[in-house]
């Protein structure tokens, strides 16, 4: 069974490598990390760096497909034509689809999402729904059919662990689980965004401003292609609430009753 694990520039390594983890005890399972082009990616972090071990034209027919999510390129990948081609090719013989985090942003910009339930990191719903999919905020995994998308990073183990269950057994999935000891007893309670509290809440937006001042500092062309692509998806979520009023609007004209005289 080939694995394609998708990364690219800016990808969060979290993301896919602790997927990683868990899908290589999958029995005959031969993982490849795919990209444009062999040779290093490096991740958000600009100090974290993977192999891309095999280019998107050599893996035209993998049977699991994984994308993960990035907090500085997810919009710009979802640009990225190179990228959203071989995702359309591949998931119509994948015999799984899968995303973490924001990766199910760039699932849908391919149209692999259109119409179809989905989650993703609590930050990126408005962006999946511009994108045509159906938001889920409220669980860690979300499958439709084929494909399932995971929640923000640390759910890729969740994820994972669902898939290799379903590929290759539960007692498989169980034995993963034990050998990587994954067995979540976080000393906070604010994993997801609805049990942290307005201070925690705040400290995100803290910690994200510094992460852009740092990007300015030392990659402004990237802050300035993300923003950029971050706005064209601004727009495209707005014309689509538009539409949609409009056409609610309109069905409520329509089976408005007629006055008799």
């Amino acid at each position: 069974m080939q694995i394609a694990i998708v990364i690219y520039p800016g990808m969060t390594a979290l993301d896919i490598v602790g997927p990683y983890e868990v899908l290589r005890f999958i029995p005959g399972a031969e993982l490849r990390f795919v990209w444009a082009e062999q040779g290093p990616v490096t991740a958000d972090s600009g100090v974290f760096v993977l192999a891309a071990t095999h280019t998107f034209d050599e893996t035209p027919s993998p049977d699991i497909v994984l994308i993960g999510g990035s907090g500085t390129a997810t919009a710009t990948i979802a640009e990225d034509e190179r990228v959203l081609d071989w995702l359309r090719r591949v998931h119509a013989t994948t015999r799984w689809t899968a995303s973490v985090c924001t990766g199910s942003v760039i699932l849908a910009a391919a149209g692999v999402l259109d119409d179809v339930p989905a989650t993703s990191h609590w930050s990126a719903m408005a962006a999946l729904e511009a994108y045509g999919a159906h938001p889920v905020s409220d669980r860690r995994i979300v499958q439709h059919g084929k494909i399932v998308t995971g929640a923000g990073v640390s759910a890729g183990i969740d994820t994972a662990l669902w898939l290799v269950g379903k590929v290759a057994g539960d007692d498989v999935a169980r034995a993963a689980q034990l050998m990587i000891e994954y067995d979540p007893q976080p000393p906070y309670d604010c994993g997801s965004f609805a049990t942290a509290d307005a201070a925690t809440k705040r400290g995100v937006a803290q910690i994200a401003g510094r992460e852009a001042v740092d990007l300015i500092a030392n990659e402004p062309g990237t802050l300035i292609r993300e923003s950029a692509a971050l706005s064209r998806i601004a727009w495209t979520v707005a014309v689509r609430r538009a539409r949609r009023r409009r056409t609610w609007s309109g069905r409520l004209r329509s089976h408005r009753p007629t006055s008799r005289r």
